[in-house]
């Protein structure tokens, strides 16, 4: 059996949920903008968009089977899953944002 978790241990995998979760709906924003043309994205985005979800996914899953199975405590688990969604967020949520608004559709 595993050694319990520490305070700092549960907070790091807190802070990468919220951090997860602020940065999904961020990246959703953008895309939301964008396909208004508020904001200035590429013609891929949308394909981009569902392409990548399923490979996503696909290493979160596996990411968090690789650790439930190797023992690890339930903390240690949602963080193996989460971290792999959690850089392809922060990817998007910052090559998103410095696209910028879309100024030639904005009203004047």
């Amino acid at each position: 059996m595993s050694k319990m978790a520490t305070p700092a241990e549960l907070v790091r995998t807190s802070m990468t949920f919220w951090t997860l979760m602020a940065e999904t709906q961020a990246v959703m924003a953008y895309r939301l903008m964008g396909m208004a043309g508020l904001w200035s994205v590429t013609g891929g985005e949308n394909n981009r968009m569902v392409d990548e979800k399923v490979p996503a996914f696909a290493e979160a899953m596996v990411a968090g089977n690789r650790a439930l199975w190797s023992g690890k405590r339930p903390d240690q688990v949602a963080l193996a899953t989460m971290l792999p969604l959690q850089r392809r967020t922060a990817s998007n949520n910052k090559r998103l944002a410095r696209r910028g608004p879309n100024f030639l559709t904005l009203p004047r």
